[in-house]
């Protein structure tokens, strides 16, 4: 946090997962209080988004999303980033699930997006859309590398700008998802302006893991004086 900080940005999204170093959902659910004191310890970053992986599966992978929903409200955040289901996933089952996430997360007045995800429902531009006309209310965390870098050709998402709610930025090519900024083939000019062009005004995140070798703060830098040209 404090490098972030160092570097001058103002918000942070952060990962609850299992396997995360900041909060587990599992700690959500078990300690409340102490979940809400992890995210007051932000160095005076804003909270802009829960990323939200959950292992737990049935009513408890429910009684853990609905204790984050109650943290998200606490510490004002609106946004809550969700998997969809791996392909194969039955799509009834998958439109169940997401309907059970939105109306939880309604009742504290959070919006519930759906990660854009290679090797998940969520790859398919068309079936994205289906998803968020059978589930009223959910939107789209739109990460356009997972549209570039992909066994098959690149794939467009135009199509589904309108539902976008949240937004991931790294830079991508064909072949690996995250490389150097400049290196890739993101065209970040044409993803601000589809943006625009549905008057989008929510967060962009930048989520770039470190790479081995590579200054991982000179790359957050670069990113950020990017985004900031760009707005």
């Amino acid at each position: 946090m404090e490098k972030l900080v160092d570097l001058e940005f103002s918000n942070v999204d952060l990962t609850i997962s299992e396997k995360s170093k900041h909060l587990k959902p599992s700690f959500v659910v078990n300690d409340p209080d102490g979940a809400l004191e992890v995210c007051r310890d932000t160095q005076r970053l804003n909270l802009s988004n829960f990323r939200i992986q959950i292992d737990a599966v049935k009513d408890e992978h429910y009684r853990q999303f609905e204790a984050i929903c109650k943290l998200a409200k606490a510490v004002k955040v609106s946004s809550l980033t969700v998997p969809s289901g791996e392909l194969g996933t039955p799509f009834n089952e998958e439109v169940e699930h997401l309907r059970e996430l939105v109306a939880i997360a309604a009742v504290e007045g959070i919006v519930v997006s759906m990660h854009t995800h290679v090797g998940c429902l969520s790859e398919d531009a068309d079936t994205i859309k289906v998803l968020c006309d059978n589930v009223k209310g959910l939107g789209v965390t739109l990460d356009p590398s997972h549209f570039i870098c992909r066994e098959d050709s690149p794939a467009n998402y135009e199509k589904i700008l309108s539902y976008v709610r949240h937004v991931y930025l790294r830079d991508t090519t064909k072949s690996e998802m995250q490389v150097r900024v400049g290196q890739g083939e993101v065209e970040y000019g044409k993803v601000i302006s589809q943006l625009e062009s549905v008057h989008y005004k929510r967060a962009l995140t930048i989520h770039m893991p470190p790479l081995p070798d590579v200054d991982q703060m000179a790359e957050m830098r670069k990113m950020r004086l990017l985004m900031e040209s760009l707005l």
